[in-house]
């Protein structure tokens, strides 16, 4: 083994993602990361219970909006104070955009992991109802409200992800949950422009 090296952590996160990325998530083991990692497995087990518990760590994602909820400003609607948390957490994702890519390759190929991801974003949507009601919301509204955060988001992470042009998250979020307001006006037949495209 070489000698010490600093942020045992990140490499094993690193090397994890590679090796979940180039043989499958089921086939890799934990002694291929340590080995890529350059540390031995008991200092994998050190920083992770499990090759799984890679992929979902805690972050500070939760913490974060709780937080930014609280501190919102008010008086503010309550899909105002979504936007405003979760364009605060962009940072989360954005400081780690190469690996949170990675994440959701190896994700999206393994349905047992997607079932955890799902988990994962009901925590999220609990932890936002939990911070509104703080605020004084109704529980019902409250309730409503972070579900509808917590779907934009995912639609805005997406968008993020498999944006080819690489766009900034915080944006992204914004434009989907200013899309919220279109879902309760009458939907008219689409007409087409002189050149024969939709209006946008």
């Amino acid at each position: 083994m070489s000698r010490w090296k600093p942020d045992a952590r990140g490499r094993l996160e690193k090397a994890a993602m590679e090796l979940y990325n180039d043989k499958g998530f089921d086939a890799t083991t934990v002694a291929e990361i340590a080995a890529r990692a350059g540390v031995t497995e008991r200092t994998f087990y050190r920083h992770f219970a499990d090759k799984r518990e890679v992929l979902f760590q805690p972050n500070a994602l939760a913490d974060v909006l709780a937080k930014a909820t609280a501190t919102a400003a008010g008086p503010l609607a309550p899909l105002e104070v979504i936007a405003h948390a979760l364009t605060e957490a962009a940072p989360v994702f954005e400081d780690r955009a190469e690996l949170i890519r990675q994440r959701q390759a190896v994700i999206a190929a393994n349905p047992e992991l997607q079932e955890r991801e799902l988990a994962k974003l009901a925590s999220l949507v609990a932890t936002l109802a939990h911070a509104l009601r703080e605020r004084g919301l109704e529980p019902t509204t409250a309730a409503l409200a972070a579900e509808i955060g917590i779907a934009a988001f995912k639609v805005a992470f997406e968008r993020w992800i498999d944006g080819p042009d690489r766009q900034p998250l915080a944006p992204l979020i914004r434009e989907t949950l200013d899309a919220t307001g279109h879902l309760t006006a009458p939907a008219g037949p689409a007409v087409a422009t002189d050149d024969g495209s939709l209006p946008g």
